[in-house]
């Protein structure tokens, strides 16, 4: 058998570098330390950590295959799913940004690894926007909602029960239907630790 030309060989070896170096530039891997105190912001922010670390290993390694399996002919499949947790979490950043939440565009035809790593991004920055704030802070972040010249407005309160919660909701539909498809998450992963064993 031929040995493949060494300009092949360097071309593969390339590819599998970026991609393990844009791996490693992702928010999540693992869980960031934790803060010195309990400040308001602080449980928000750990809140969208832990989050961030679930959907991270939640949607590392998916395939083409895992991406389409849905549970039921009626259900969302997994992208489906993705793109809702994507869509979740700008709505987060802009709330955390202090900037209404514009009716957003439901479609997404972006490839799956250029969804995952906004989504991680998402979470990061949202994160360390509440970082350290205090409960004033807090009180003064309103949730607003803009559609042509409708305006509706909530509190804070409903980004915890609302966007936040249902983000991790979904990354654990995302963790089953990954598993329905063959394709189980990492055993390794510690959410409590928030780390995951090599």
């Amino acid at each position: 058998m031929k040995k493949p030309p060494y300009f092949l060989i360097v071309f593969i070896f390339m590819v599998n570098f970026n991609i393990e170096a844009q791996e490693s530039d992702l928010p999540y891997k693992e869980i960031p330390p934790y803060p010195t105190d309990y400040a308001s912001g602080n449980l928000v922010a750990r809140m969208i950590d832990g989050l961030g670390y679930r959907y991270y290993w939640a949607t590392d390694g998916l395939t083409e295959k895992d991406l389409g399996h849905t549970p039921s002919r009626e259900g969302r499949s997994a992208m489906e799913t993705l793109v809702h947790i994507y869509v979740l979490s700008q709505s987060i950043l802009k709330t955390n940004q202090g900037e209404p939440i514009v009716r957003l565009d439901r479609e997404n035809d972006r490839p799956f690894n250029e969804l995952r790593e906004m989504t991680l991004n998402n979470f990061k920055k949202a994160s360390d926007l509440v970082l350290s704030k205090d409960i004033t802070d807090l009180e003064q972040l309103i949730i607003v909602f803009e559609e042509g010249e409708n305006k509706s407005e909530f509190p804070y309160w409903n980004m915890i029960n609302g966007m936040i919660t249902d983000c991790i909701h979904h990354t654990g539909q995302v963790v089953l239907m990954r598993r329905s498809s063959g394709n189980p998450q990492n055993p390794n992963v510690n959410v409590f630790l928030g780390k995951t064993k090599e």
